[in-house]
């Protein structure tokens, strides 16, 4: 092992080459000063940026992994709350957003409703449910006006649109005049009126999705840690 030596005043202090990059310098005590190799050590501090840049690289992709890791747990996560809603709220969407203009004025276009579907408790006439029709992609979101219950206790409705002239029955698969609980997807107890219309956009323009997905993960993947 070679060493130099080098003195300041009445404190000292020691520098050492190890037989492999990098140079270290170790402070004695109650010294403040920096240690400052010998001009012989040039070639020794170049291979010590090289040396540091490839930790460096070796660390960024320890970092994107560890975003790439971070990214899967968030989509998880988003994942268990959502499965964790419909467990809770027994209904399949329990959230979802009003498409259209309908039932104004109670919801407008972009309304987030917040749905239960609870299957002990009765369709009355009056509250809004949100059911699919065969057929048709899209649940509709819609006020029960009739409500017709059998004597074995099976109930079948009728719905309208609050901003609708006439009821739904255009709206059913041919031949339906009813609907049954088993078409209802939730029932509406609360709102956030306009936050859904970021959605409505997304699905309006695709490529803005896209681009908008892009974003947020080039973001996770690429923000450091504090």
């Amino acid at each position: 092992m070679n060493e130099y030596h080098m003195e300041q005043g009445e404190q000292g202090r020691r520098c050492w080459q190890r037989q492999a990059p990098p140079l270290l310098c170790q402070q004695l005590p109650d010294s403040g000063s920096s240690c400052h190799p010998t001009p012989g050590s040039a070639i020794l501090m170049q291979s010590l940026e090289m040396d540091l840049f490839g930790d460096l690289r070796r660390m960024n992709k320890r970092q994107l992994y560890y975003q790439v890791l971070n990214f899967a747990m968030i989509v998880s996560s988003a994942l268990m709350i959502w499965k964790g809603l419909i467990v809770v709220t027994g209904s399949e969407s329990p959230i979802v957003v009003v498409l259209s203009g309908s039932m104004e004025p109670a919801f407008h276009r972009g309304d987030l409703l917040f749905l239960t579907n609870f299957q002990e408790d009765p369709i009355r006439a009056g509250e809004i449910v949100v059911f699919k029709v065969e057929g048709r992609d899209i649940p509709i979101v819609h006020r029960v006006i009739k409500v017709h219950e059998k004597e074995n206790g099976d109930i079948k409705f009728l719905t309208k649109g609050d901003n609708n002239e006439v009821d739904d029955r255009g709206l059913y698969k041919e031949g339906q005049n009813w609907l049954e609980k088993k078409d209802v997807v939730g029932r509406a107890r609360g709102f956030l009126p306009y936050v859904g219309m970021v959605t409505i956009v997304m699905n309006d323009y695709p490529k803005f999705k896209y681009a908008v997905l892009a974003i947020m993960g080039a973001f996770v993947l690429l923000k450091r840690e504090s």
